[in-house]
């Protein structure tokens, strides 16, 4: 199963009051690391909405395995699980610089069409290029 990785580093101002980044950046982290990877495969995000489309998020599990604290950087892990007609399985992980995963998600988005927010399916193209890249040995 093909992986795609970024580099992130913790920010002061995405830490908490302990020293901790803050648990809602990770899912930024997440959502920067997939439209990163649509962009590596052709499919800049700024084009989905051109062409009508949007994916919103419909579920998101993390789980926090340790923390990050400021000034760490991390390698954002991100692959593709599943693609069915109008949905995409995530699958991501966190790593710091040692190799230790500091945490893992499962994130499903559904297409919807940009104009009224319906559910519809994924388009042939996007369907096609993410299929084959879940295939490659990338």
């Amino acid at each position: 199963m093909a992986i795609f990785e970024t580099r992130q580093r913790v920010t002061y101002a995405e830490t908490d009051q302990m020293g901790l980044m803050h648990h809602s950046n990770y899912l930024r982290w997440y959502e920067n690391a997939r439209w990163e990877l649509f962009r590596h495969l052709g499919i800049p995000y700024v084009e989905v909405e051109r062409e009508g489309f949007i994916f919103p998020v419909t579920e998101a599990t993390l789980r926090y395995l340790h923390p990050l604290r400021y000034d760490q950087e991390v390698v954002v892990v991100i692959r593709i699980k599943m693609v069915t007609g109008a949905r995409i399985t995530f699958e991501g992980e966190m790593r710091e610089e040692k190799g230790l995963t500091v945490n893992r998600a499962v994130i499903r988005v559904g297409c919807a069409r940009k104009e009224d927010g319906k559910a519809t399916l994924l388009s042939v193209r996007v369907r096609e290029i993410l299929s084959a890249w879940m295939e490659s040995p990338e």
